[in-house]
């Protein structure tokens, strides 16, 4: 069977077990149609590049699938009735990745290098003269 992956972004306004739920749902879709989830990610709310449908954020599920393009045909007509879901794409990939995808890699990579990156401290340059006031600030 071909291999996919679904993206859909879920309404701001729900709870997470909502967005958990409609994540159960589209397995379930899936599933009932002869395919299989390989793995679900729920990467989060996270803020739009523009607003839909008046939203300015929503929240970003993804699903790695092996299944027929009848049950891929299911969930996006699925996907589209339903109310909660904005905006939703399924790509058919040659192979799934192993692993966490990309987004899940990236907040493990900020969360490791701390708040200020790995500047550090960076103290003097040494390459500037030592601060002094002008004459009219002195008073």
């Amino acid at each position: 069977m071909p291999l996919y992956e679904h993206v859909f972004l879920a309404r701001q306004d729900l709870a997470q077990a909502q967005v958990d739920a409609l994540a159960e749902n589209a397995s379930k879709i899936i599933t009932d149609n002869g395919g299989t989830v390989a793995k679900t990610e729920t990467w989060g709310l996270r803020s739009l590049a523009y607003r839909i449908a008046k939203n300015r954020k929503a929240h970003y599920v993804m699903l790695d699938l092996d299944a027929p393009p009848a049950a891929v045909a299911e969930l996006e007509r699925q996907s589209n009735i339903n109310e909660d879901v904005i905006r939703f794409l399924t790509l058919r990939v040659d192979e799934l990745e192993a692993g966490p995808s990309a987004m899940m890699r990236r907040g493990d990579k900020e969360r490791e290098r701390g708040p200020r990156g790995d500047r550090g401290d960076r103290g003097d340059r040494g390459d500037r003269p030592d601060f002094r006031p002008r004459e009219e600030e002195v008073g």
